[in-house]
């Protein structure tokens, strides 16, 4: 193989929450906190379907497909929500495929114990309905399965392996609380502990931290959380990793806050003695065409395709954690859904709309199918008292 062109540089970008502390009901993080540095191109802005690697050089997927497809690992960053990102990362595997049939794809969406839905469903025995529901889709994941369900066919369609490559939130949680010696390995899938984090890792995570939670108020929760990070990481590594053959390309597809500055899931490979990965990244350049000054080894260029992005889910602005009971406030955001309904940090939300809450996921659920203008019942219990309040959500604009 020619040497490659492709360099391997940082970028900043949006990080994923463990499983003890779970963002997906809270308004986006702040761009500018998880932004890289942006400097405007000297020339014109790259077209859409064109590449952008991490040396400047703008390639067409036809050229560059070939060199991709010789490497060992490639992973596909996403913001989960986005459906252009899913659209782009089924693009890519379909290019991918067509130069190296031999392929793998490696899913951060579930875990380890959802790999017989996964053979399953590649074996074609499983339609879409009994998928989610013996992969537990819901409760692992939250994010809308039909963003996925395309590539999912499509990996059936070409009879490509799936791999799971995470762990549930029970185990991250006890490693990152209890430590790795605590767990014996066959408890964790054989997971070796993680390398350490990096320090320019270590900060952003504690900036994240920092801006959702009072550190005063759980002086331990920043050690638990990075070290909660460092387990997703090592997980999907270990899994990459383990998938890895000569004869093989392996693709993950991720959150990218999972690829931030080669720290997350690319030092952990590093770690293991699998070095020969890149990390690919979507972007929609801005008016002004700002470029990440930090890019990921390559970006494939989309149009603006914000007419087509789905709505963004209703939020009652609020971060959660598991509860044995439902799901416990961290804490409540000024301003939002939830300090209107007279929601407090404490609180445990027992139902909505009726339904019993087990895990945050279950309320993400019922926060897509709510309207705009409309009330949600949430039974809450505070001090040992159970009562009901109303979420009242601001009509479309």
């Amino acid at each position: 193989m020619p040497p490659t062109r492709l360099l391997r540089l940082r970028f900043l970008s949006r990080l994923a929450l463990p499983a003890w502390l779970v963002i997906a009901l809270v308004i986006p993080f702040s761009a500018a906190l998880l932004a890289a540095p942006t400097v405007t191109l000297a020339d014109a802005c790259p077209a859409p379907g064109q590449w952008l690697t991490d040396d400047g050089e703008r390639r067409s997927t036809a050229a560059l497909m070939p060199e991709l497809a010789e490497r060992r690992v490639l992973l596909l960053g996403e913001r989960h929500d986005r459906l252009d990102h899913h659209r782009w990362q089924l693009y890519t595997l379909a290019a991918l495929h067509a130069h190296r049939p031999s392929m793998v794809i490696g899913l951060e969406m579930l875990p380890r114990e959802a790999q017989p839905a996964l053979d399953a469903w590649i074996a074609g025995e499983l339609d879409e309905a009994a998928f989610l529901a013996a992969s537990d889709w819901q409760q692992a994941w939250g994010f809308d399965p039909a963003l996925y369900l395309p590539i999912l066919h499509f990996a059936r369609m070409q009879r490509i392996p799936l791999v799971a490559l995470n762990v549930t939130p029970a185990l991250r949680g006890r490693l990152a609380a209890e430590g790795w010696a605590a767990v014996p390995a066959e408890e964790r899938f054989g997971i070796t502990p993680p390398a350490p984090a990096a320090p320019a890792y270590r900060d952003r995570l504690t900036a994240i931290f920092e801006q959702h939670v009072d550190r005063d108020d759980d002086p331990a929760g920043l050690a638990r959380f990075i070290a909660a990070q460092l387990v997703w990481d090592r997980a999907m590594a270990a899994a990459l990793s383990e998938a890895a053959r000569p004869d093989t390309l392996v693709v993950g597809l991720m959150g990218q806050g999972h690829l931030a500055g080669g720290d997350g899931v690319p030092a952990q490979l590093d770690d293991l003695g699998l070095t020969d990965h890149l990390s690919l990244l979507p972007w929609t350049p801005a008016g002004d065409c700002a470029a990440p000054t930090e890019h990921a080894d390559a970006r494939y260029v989309l149009g603006d395709e914000s007419a087509f992005q789905p709505e963004d889910p209703l939020r009652l602005g609020v971060l959660l954690e598991a509860h044995p009971e439902g799901v416990r406030i961290v804490s409540v955001n000024e301003a939002s859904v939830a300090e209107q309904a007279g929601l407090v940090a404490g609180d445990v939300i027992l139902t909505a709309a009726g339904v019993d809450l087990e895990a945050p996921t279950d309320l993400s659920a019922i926060l897509r199918r709510q309207a705009p203008g409309t009330l949600l019942p949430l039974g809450v219990r505070r001090d040992g008292v159970t009562r009901e309040r109303l979420a009242r959500f601001p009509p479309a604009s």
